[in-house]
């Protein structure tokens, strides 16, 4: 039984479809690799949910709940 090759898509660079380099694997270089952190660091990859409740018990106005 031979081993199933992986997609075209796997081995290219994830943001822009250029082959990937060995040093920023499995990015094409510090460009896409950046990019790709800076959109994680900016919340580019939330996802979607309830709102989360405030740890410290307050409203969004900074009172405590009546």
């Amino acid at each position: 039984m031979s081993t199933p090759e992986p997609s075209d898509r796997a081995k290219s660079c994830p943001l822009c479809g250029k082959p990937p380099s060995a040093e920023h694997a499995p990015f094409c270089g510090r460009g896409c690799k950046d990019r790709d952190l800076l959109k994680w660091l900016g919340d580019g990859y939330r996802v979607a949910g309830p709102p989360a409740e405030d740890p410290d018990g307050l409203d969004s106005g900074g009172q405590a709940p009546l």
